[in-house]
């Protein structure tokens, strides 16, 4: 199949594979929209019209469900592909949509229709790891584009569904890269959305007592610089802490402020949900008592001590632990 990538292939999910399968269709939901095709031709004519029929939902969302109905209606065409992971029999399929956007007022989930021809059917297995990723989209609508050319090529008549013994999929370790990075992200953005300036400091403290150390939280409206005490033990050394939300990196004057306010013998751990400019980079290797945590830095440490973190903040920053594939090799931790 000459030219793969030129053809649109739409990845898509469902929550009854049957009528998807046995009617030869494709559906989105929404019902109280009504028939999508009387809104507009234009984006911003169905964020208006979202915003009007769902007038509580957040703000956030209104694109994504925009953009889903806009994209089903309007960029789609006739002639493009459909992939399709069902659930129930955990396979790929495989169709080419027949048919312009349809509206059905008497359908109770999926009123929102496309007529489509399956043309094949194949087990998960069949496809490299990267391109089951792809198709595992949170999104109900979505175009397929990294591995577009891999299910579009499985349609060719000379294409022969097998597993090759002995031969390692490239393609693990990017999906694995690629799942927990999607996951960092998630995590600061809820720290960063949850938890300012006090919140911040609590969730550390949190944080650093799932590490071992026992902590006590500064009183507010101190002006000591400190925000945290933290012991690893009964004994010395005491390691005074200083926690800061900002978006912008942390200047050196900043964290020479938390070595103006340590005592001698102390150690100095500082904390932000960004980095930290070049200077205060040079000053924190220059002062090796006192290490500096960033954003990234702080997700690690969540993801390692998530378990051990209050009750409180594993329910805000919502994570289950799953096992994903790796390349040979790697570290699996």
């Amino acid at each position: 199949m000459e030219n793969q990538i030129e053809s649109v292939v739409w990845g898509i999910h469902s929550q009854d594979d049957s009528l998807f399968l046995d009617k030869s269709i494709i559906g989105i939901g929404w019902t109280k929209m009504g028939d999508l095709s009387k809104i507009g031709s234009t984006r911003e004519n169905f964020k208006e019209k979202v915003q009007e029929v769902y007038p509580d939902i957040k703000k956030g969302a209104i694109p994504n469900w925009a953009g889903i109905m806009y994209r089903f209606v309007v960029e789609m065409k006739k002639g493009d592909y459909i992939v399709f992971p069902s659930k129930a029999d955990r396979k790929i399929n495989l169709g080419i949509i027949e048919s312009d956007y349809m509206y059905d007022e008497l359908a109770p989930l999926y009123p929102n229709i496309r007529k489509v021809k399956w043309l094949k059917h194949y087990p998960r297995r069949t496809f490299s790891q990267g391109a089951l990723y792809e198709v595992g989209s949170l999104m109900t609508l979505f175009t397929i584009k990294n591995y577009a050319n891999e299910y579009l090529g499985s349609l060719d008549k000379k294409f022969s569904p097998k597993i090759v013994e002995n031969t390692e999929d490239e393609t693990v370790g990017v999906t694995a890269e690629d799942i927990m990075n999607n996951t960092r992200d998630y995590i600061l953005k809820e720290i960063s959305r949850q938890f300012k300036g006090y919140d911040l400091e609590n969730f550390v403290a949190s944080l650093l007592n799932a590490m071992g150390y026992r902590t006590t939280v500064s009183p507010h409206g101190g002006d000591s610089g400190i925000d945290i005490i933290a012991y690893k033990d009964e004994l010395p050394p005491r390691i005074a802490v200083q926690v800061k939300s900002q978006d912008g990196d942390i200047k050196e004057t900043t964290i020479q402020s938390l070595k103006g306010a340590m005592m001698p013998g102390d150690y100095g751990l500082f904390v932000s949900l960004s980095d930290y400019t070049k200077s205060a980079k040079k000053f924190l290797k220059a002062n090796p008592i006192i290490r500096g945590i960033n954003g990234i830095e702080l997700v690690n440490l969540v993801l390692k001590y998530y378990e051990g973190l209050d009750e409180t903040y594993q329910r805000a920053i919502s994570l289950k632990k799953v096992y994903i594939p790796v390349a040979k090799g790697e570290d699996k931790v």
